[in-house]
């Protein structure tokens, strides 16, 4: 059935279109000066209106975790999130056994098209091909050099690989899974690389770097390590968390004008997300929440309870990205990253569509055309 936006500042790319409809089924039809026929209409009240947001890294949020292996984990975290204007994510993994790693895998392969909220592009496998002495909230006794056998039931599932590369055997795992599976980004992260052996990875088909600045060494002016390298080269993408606890808005600040183009936010969320404070767990280990911040016992980060339209309000509020970049970094970029058909409200593309106000308060989530979430004054 034929829908329409109207009332919308609809963002096409990078044109803001005023005084027009949005035209959509399953796909994205048009955008239109007016409709003739009746047709079943949402008022977007002014709001702005642009593709779903799509998180290339997140483990859990509303009380669940990717790692539960279980349909009722996917199940929760699909409708959850749309209330963050998120339609669509990649299920990341954590470093755990690999009977815990493979049941989760086993979960996603069977149960990812049972979601009912937002969509599940397939995995990020963050480790446990890591190195151990950037392990963060991973569980280093987990760690293990990059095995093929572990992953190649599910080769088809994981489109984004979190590695290593100065790891031993990372270089000949990367070149492989490069040469035989393109679909699969392969990400630096978790790594002690060098700006030399980052620069080197990057020909062996590293494309992109996870969380950047954490779980890897310091940006230092005799050793640029992982970040000079990833700042030097225009080819490479990135991820940051925007939470202003990973980063600071400096550095948020830095990340934007050396990877204008390049810059992708992701949540890096864990079970807590979208809950209250208090003791949770994320990869068999206890997480304690205190507003922004989800720390190990020890004080170590433990992923985050981001959610993803805060990034955006962060970027917007503490950085110099533009209000349409802000928007490119969590739509067109992610989907150009992983080559789907999402990312934009261009005519052909999946109606998955977010209507929000100018600080990404979010009012209505569309997903495949279906509304999934509705803000309660909406």
């Amino acid at each position: 059935m034929i829908k329409a936006i109207i009332n919308a500042k609809i963002i096409l790319n990078d044109t803001l279109i005023e005084d027009k409809i949005l035209l959509f089924d399953s796909k994205i039809i048009g955008i239109v000066e007016s409709v003739e026929e009746p047709i079943p209409m949402i008022d977007a009240k002014g709001n702005f209106v642009s593709a779903g947001f799509i998180d290339l890294h997140i483990h859990g949020s509303g009380g669940v975790d990717v790692m539960d292996g279980t349909l009722y984990a996917l199940e929760t975290l699909s409708l959850t999130l749309p209330q963050t204007g998120t339609t669509s994510f990649l299920a990341t993994t954590m470093t755990m056994s690999p009977e815990v790693i493979e049941n989760a895998l086993l979960n996603i392969q069977k149960n990812k098209n049972s979601v009912k909220g937002a969509t599940i592009l397939g995995v990020h496998l963050e480790g446990p091909f890591l190195n151990r002495d950037k392990n963060g909230a991973q569980d280093k006794k987990y760690i293990q050099s990059p095995n093929f056998e572990l992953i190649k039931e599910y080769i088809n599932e994981i489109k984004m690989i979190t590695l290593a590369p100065e790891v031993e055997g990372s270089e000949r795992f990367i070149n492989y899974i490069s040469k035989n599976h393109p679909h699969i980004i392969l990400s630096i992260g978790h790594s002690n690389a060098s700006y030399e052996e980052t620069r080197k990875s990057f020909s062996w088909g590293i494309s992109h770097a996870t969380h950047l600045f954490n779980a890897m060494p310091s940006l230092h002016h005799r050793e640029p390590s992982i970040v000079g390298a990833v700042f030097d080269e225009d080819t490479i993408s990135c991820d940051i968390i925007a939470d202003l606890v990973h980063t600071h808005p400096y550095t948020l600040n830095l990340t934007h004008k050396m990877k204008p183009n390049q810059l992708i936010l992701v949540t890096d969320s864990m079970r807590a997300g979208c809950m209250k404070n208090g003791l949770y767990d994320l990869g068999g280990r206890e997480v304690r929440v205190n507003d922004t911040k989800a720390t190990l016992e020890d004080g170590t980060l433990a992923g985050s309870v981001l959610k993803m339209n805060d990034a955006m309000k962060n970027m917007l509020n503490y950085t110099s990205m533009s209000f349409l970049e802000v928007i490119k970094s969590v739509t067109q970029l992610p989907a150009t990253k992983l080559a789907n058909n999402k990312g934009s409200l261009e005519v052909g593309k999946d109606a998955d569509i977010v209507i929000f106000d100018d600080q990404f308060n979010i009012k209505i989530t569309i997903i495949n055309a279906e509304v999934k979430y509705r803000c309660s004054d909406f």
